[in-house]
């Protein structure tokens, strides 16, 4: 890779790319919407209801699934409307989703249960996704992301690095790993959450997964969620001078894009440990680009 030679050698680097998914310009959502799509359409939904702020990628792939399935979609966005939508805003309206806009992060969960009353008082059949579709079921998704990965590069990586947030890919991850018998090292980094809170997250997600896994509890029990919170900066979606650097090494060096808002922070901190010197040249570390790149237009 350009990016190795750049920083003198270190350890071997490898990218997986979600962002290259062709769906609704992909990302790690996707993943997780094939999983929670297919129950929507098998309860009988004929409305998809979620959240997110007003650039959530989240909002977004789910507004194109329902495109898609021939879905109504609301979305709760936490924010003032733009006057000019830009980046994963103008895709919600060219997707013809129900954007209703509230003060702070707090409103959006009783907004969403008051658009479900509101779908089946007229009749209908709603299907309500928590942020980030980051349930067991959506955390499926990235169990079987493993098997694909496992298939495509048989010998582990020693270490898979990604942004991790509302943590169902780092649950999916961890999970996918003890299933298929592929041991590396997963490290979520934070793009917004402190470490302790983040990784109850994970834990919480992972106790949720053997029943859809038909595994026994005692497999995911011994699992330890790792996640690195020193490159949060600001807070959630702001910029830091070690993200904006990594935002233009990679397109430099690859022609690969990053977002501001988390793989741009994820970034930062593999780099951080490579010129640290925390990880060794024999090393191969997998960054797992979790897309999110539309965010560069807004």
């Amino acid at each position: 890779m350009g990016l190795r030679r750049t920083l003198g050698g270190g350890p071997r680097l490898l990218i997986k790319r979600d962002d290259a998914l062709p769906f609704a310009f992909g990302g790690n959502k996707v993943r997780k919407m094939q999983f929670v799509a297919a129950d929507a359409l098998a309860a009988g939904a004929d409305t998809l209801i979620t959240c997110g702020g007003i650039q959530s990628n989240h909002a977004r792939v789910t507004a194109a699934a329902a495109a898609k399935l021939g879905l109504r979609c609301i979305l709760v966005a936490n924010g003032s409307p733009p006057e000019v939508p830009t980046a994963n805003a103008l895709l919600d309206r060219l997707l013809a989703a129900d954007v209703r806009y509230v003060t702070d992060r707090t409103q959006r969960v009783p907004a969403m249960e008051a658009a479900a009353d509101e779908v089946r008082r007229a009749g209908g059949t709603p299907y309500v996704i928590p942020l980030g579709a980051s349930t067991p079921l959506g955390a499926l998704g990235f169990v079987q992301a493993v098997e694909e990965l496992r298939g495509q590069l048989p010998e582990p990586p020693t270490m898979i690095v990604h942004s991790s947030s509302s943590g169902g890919t780092q649950a999916g991850l961890l999970a996918g790993c003890a299933v298929y018998d592929y041991p590396t090292r997963i490290l979520g980094v934070s793009a917004d959450e402190p470490a302790s809170t983040l990784a109850g997250e994970v834990r919480r997600l992972l106790d949720g997964l053997p029943p859809l896994l038909g595994e026994p509890a005692e497999r995911f029990t011994r699992l330890e969620p790792e996640v690195d919170d020193r490159f949060v900066g600001d807070g959630y979606g702001i910029p830091t001078a070690a993200s904006r650097e990594a935002i233009e090494l990679l397109a430099r060096t690859e022609a690969i894009f990053l977002d501001p808002t988390y793989t741009a922070k994820a970034m930062a901190g593999l780099l951080a440990r490579i010129r640290a010197g925390d990880v060794h040249d024999t090393d191969t570390i997998l960054f797992w680009h979790t897309g999110g790149q539309v965010a560069l237009f807004a």
